[in-house]
């Protein structure tokens, strides 16, 4: 059992778009937040290269540092930022309890959960390399940098089936990579990729090893059918095999859907358990871009902020 226990008006779970935002208007109405950054401080923007399409950003900027400007901004308000990850949690109530790194646990009278999403990779080690430099788990936020280009698309669900169709507006040539001889993807989405002339789908087919020295430069595949490898020449390389959110702890504690992600009261960031909010990619799996991440992490403070004035605690 944990040996220290500390008090807190707001604790926040995570620091992407969604934390530092919910950090920022907590801050600034006095509901002292103490953050804890989680095993991957700054979240999916991190490992994001190039932003292009947040506000306010008008030449662009890289993603490490638009998330050192949304920290900096919640720490000049006050916001108690800290290194460490929530490891289990009892939403009980009225005071909900969170242990961190297994050691420490915080009583706090509301919880923000801002735990994101991760992307499932291939686990491919060159796919690793290159990410960043031409590997993409989102369409929407890179596809702009490779308009006229020919890139590649691994997937076969709704979600692969739209950003394929995505691409195919913008760049010149996209193959897209089905590992098996149908899609997942519904019966619409299936014709709108099949009726796209400049889709070509590899059925059967898997990646062996994607290949550049500093940016992709093509793929290597395997037929499935024939067990012989081919070469497709691209510079983009977009992996579409869905999200996993980072929801495993509060598991049994508040509504999630069967995949995880948290379910918010429409129209609020309030959860099924009174006095926790969540925000950003772990209650998002339709949008997922950083501006709806930070605006729903504004969402999570107010909610908060009103959760407690409510209970007479602020």
């Amino acid at each position: 059992m944990s040996e220290t226990i500390e008090h807190v008006q707001c604790l926040i779970i995570g620091s992407g778009p969604a934390g530092y935002t919910a950090a920022i208007y907590a801050a600034r109405a006095d509901l002292k937040p103490v953050m804890y950054q989680g095993l991957q401080p700054g979240g999916q923007l991190t490992i994001t290269t190039e932003v292009e399409n947040y506000p306010g950003y008008p030449k662009g900027t890289h993603g490490p540092q638009m998330m050192e400007d949304f920290k900096a901004q919640a720490e000049r308000f006050g916001t108690d930022i800290r290194f460490g990850y929530a490891t289990s949690v009892d939403f009980t109530g009225p005071v909900h309890k969170v242990v961190i790194d297994e050691t420490k646990t915080i009583h706090a009278d509301s919880v923000i959960i801002a735990t994101g999403a991760s992307a499932k990779w291939l686990g491919l080690p060159s796919e690793q390399r290159l990410n960043g430099y031409g590997v993409s788990a989102c369409a929407v936020c890179d596809g702009f940098f490779f308009k006229g280009q020919t890139v590649a698309i691994v997937g076969a669900g709704d979600t692969a089936a739209e950003e394929a169709t995505y691409l195919a507006k913008l760049c010149k040539k996209v193959y897209m990579i089905v590992r098996r001889d149908a899609m997942r993807a519904s019966k619409a989405m299936q014709h709108r990729v099949l009726n796209t002339p400049n889709i070509e789908v590899l059925w059967n087919h898997e990646t062996k090893e994607i290949v550049g020295e500093k940016g992709v430069e093509g793929a290597i595949l395997i037929d499935h059918k024939t067990g012989q490898e081919r070469r497709i020449d691209v510079t983009g390389f977009f992996v579409a095999i869905g999200h996993h959110p980072n929801s495993d702890i509060f598991k049994g504690w508040i509504d999630m859907d069967e995949t995880g992600y948290i379910k918010n009261i429409p129209g609020t960031s309030k959860t099924s358990r009174e006095g926790v909010f969540a925000a950003g990619d772990v209650a998002d799996k339709v949008y997922r871009q950083a501006v709806t991440a930070a605006g729903s992490g504004c969402m999570a403070a107010l909610d908060a902020e009103r959760y407690l004035a409510s209970k007479g605690v602020h």
